[in-house]
């Protein structure tokens, strides 16, 4: 596949955010190339994606159903934000003083997105109050426990991420985590299963997070990289995030409160989450 974008397209940043959060046995980075397993409607394959020569990406896909092929293209379409038009976006954000230089040394910058709705929010569930490194370490001991293994030319790549059917019924502490952070990851399973569009958008951001947050375990800062990060919801914003809180007060020069953070964001509605991910890369990590 050509997937194309309307440039600039910020890759770099992209792949440093793939490759801080790559999961062991599901994921690799190599040469600037992404490649990963992945499911779609219980069949398993992989990807392998990278920059093309010109205003697109180059993905190559092993699947057993060509049949999925437009499935496929439209989760890695919001998984890499290819539809976001930084033409319109930019300028927007650039309307504050602080945004503009950090879009004017990143105007391609995109929102990471995710390939599967349950992944992420595993992913975030596990992330709480803990580094990202640590909760990729939990990741991989999760993919290699209770992912099928599957058989590619990379030997990174052995499994696929748990189906919600075998997380929904694991003891999931047993990896080493907290019992409640376990029992969360499990109902968040069985939650899926109980309403299939749970991480699908709904009529507007507040409708999305508060569908979240009725999940047992999942508070605001879940659900709104959830909603950032899945459901494309442009303006999602943690903002008790201290990433976001500590990248802006190093900007500022001087402390800031969540408060703070709060009613300065307020300027870049509705795209908060362009301007949380300009954040969190200017210190280095993309979150």
């Amino acid at each position: 596949m050509k997937l194309a974008y309307q440039p600039p397209y910020d890759w770099a940043a992209m792949v440093v955010f793939l490759s801080m959060r790559a999961i062991s046995g599901m994921e690799i980075v190599e040469a600037g190339v992404y490649r990963r397993s992945i499911g779609v409607d219980g069949q398993h394959g992989w990807i392998s994606v990278a920059p093309g020569a010109g205003d697109w990406l180059d993905v190559a896909v092993d699947f057993p159903d060509a049949a999925a092929l437009p499935e496929i293209e439209r989760r890695l379409r919001n998984m890499f934000d290819l539809d976001a038009q930084p033409q319109l976006i930019n300028p927007q954000l650039a309307a504050d003083p602080l945004m503009a230089q950090l879009v004017a040394a990143r105007p391609g910058l995109r929102v990471p997105g995710t390939w599967d709705g349950l992944e992420l929010a595993i992913r975030a569930v596990l992330g709480q109050q803990i580094t990202v490194v640590a909760a990729i370490r939990l990741a991989g001991k999760l993919v290699a426990q209770y992912g099928q293994p599957l058989e590619t030319p990379y030997a990174g790549i052995t499994h696929v991420f748990p189906e919600a059917e075998v997380l929904a019924v694991a003891d999931l502490a047993t990896l080493g985590m907290p019992k409640a952070r376990g029992r969360t990851l499990s109902g968040v399973a069985q939650a899926l299963l109980d309403d299939p569009q749970l991480f699908e958008p709904k009529a507007s951001l507040k409708d999305s997070v508060a569908r979240l947050v009725a999940l047992p375990g999942i508070g605001d800062w879940t659900a709104q990289y959830i909603a950032m990060r899945q459901m494309r919801e442009a303006d999602a914003f943690a903002s008790g995030d201290i990433g976001l809180i500590n990248a802006l007060a190093a900007l500022e020069g001087g402390p800031v409160s969540a408060r703070q953070l709060s009613a300065r964001a307020e300027a870049w509605r509705p795209l908060r989450a362009y301007a949380a991910q300009h954040l969190w890369t200017s210190l280095g990590r993309g979150d």
